[in-house]
């Protein structure tokens, strides 16, 4: 057995990009190449096999993140978050046959709480949890040192939780929409009459001068997340939450977030009595988030553990 057939192949497939990396047992990324991800699942077997062509005869086993509601033990997506056309794919099963090695799948926010626990921010909490905030609000929650992925591996789903009591359920109304982080900067970005309706890195030069246009749609925004927060915390009373997603690299934002969850328990002071505040910190990881986590459950399936 060479050294490089010691080491792992981890696949990200996200909305925009299909990542694949190259891991030692330790976590340490060798190297990360990545693919657009594409429009059919014809097109999305094909990048795939040729992706699995590049690793042949070089890796023990293939650990994959995927976003959508995921059977782990059975290797099936339902769903497929934005990716719908993976609904129902056997997704464990084709990279098994192709590549004749094991495989583990993953959903994309249980890999990034699984890469915190490995390595990141949840390494010494008993339990703890990530929120992903992008499109939606994804996530996973580590009680007793262990992912919780529930009974129908959907524990952590945070877009779905009601934000109203109003019936019938608006869309609008659940936290996925309502903590969408996209739809922030898309509301800003039309507030600021920006050319490009998805220029974060405009936005938040923009929040860091305090733009007043802005701001008040960003402390609703950061308002809405905390409500999330509160409700996770009364149920399962976590130590420590880590904020995950492309827009957690903004150190303002996780500031802003301790800033409405401190004014939200100031105005309940029943709520601040009764609840142990949880820690709200930033993610460690992000890009590489869901090639680790990947890995992590796919060792956790090898080793038994």
């Amino acid at each position: 057995m060479t050294e490089l057939t010691t080491h792992f192949l981890s696949i990200d497939i996200g909305g925009t990009y299909i990542k694949h990396a190259l891991i030692n047992r330790s976590g340490q990324i060798i190297f990360v190449k990545k693919e657009e991800t594409p429009k059919n699942i014809e097109e999305f077997k094909s990048c795939l096999t040729g992706i699995l062509d590049q690793y042949k005869g070089q890796v023990k086993a293939v650990a994959v993140s995927c976003p959508g509601k995921i059977d782990s033990k059975e290797g099936v997506v339902y769903h497929g978050g934005a990716l719908v056309y993976l609904h129902q794919f056997h997704l464990k099963e084709f990279i098994e046959s192709y590549m004749n090695l094991r495989c583990a799948i993953m959903n994309d926010g249980k890999s990034a709480a699984l890469a915190e626990l490995w390595l990141g921010q949840l390494k010494d909490i008993e339990n703890g949890g990530v929120m992903t905030l992008g499109t939606g609000i994804g996530g996973g929650l580590v009680l007793n040192k262990a992912l919780h992925s529930g009974s129908h591996f959907q524990a952590g789903e945070l877009s779905f939780m009601l934000l109203s009591t109003n019936v019938p359920i608006s869309l609008e109304t659940v936290a996925g929409a309502k903590g969408s982080a996209v739809n922030f900067i898309r509301q800003a970005s039309n507030l600021l009459k920006l050319e490009d309706p998805l220029d974060g890195k405009k936005v938040f030069e923009e929040l860091e001068k305090k733009n007043e246009l802005i701001y008040p749609l960003f402390e609703e925004f950061c308002r809405n997340v905390v409500i999330v927060i509160m409700n996770v915390q009364s149920v399962v009373d976590l130590q420590r939450i880590a904020i995950g997603g492309g827009i957690s690299e903004q150190p303002i934002l996780v500031e802003e977030i301790k800033q409405q969850y401190q004014q939200l328990l100031a105005s309940a002071p029943l709520l601040e009595t009764m609840l142990t505040p949880v820690e709200i910190v930033p993610c460690h990881f992000r890009n590489e988030a869901g090639l680790l986590g990947a890995l992590y459950h796919l060792l956790e399936e090898l080793e038994g553990n």
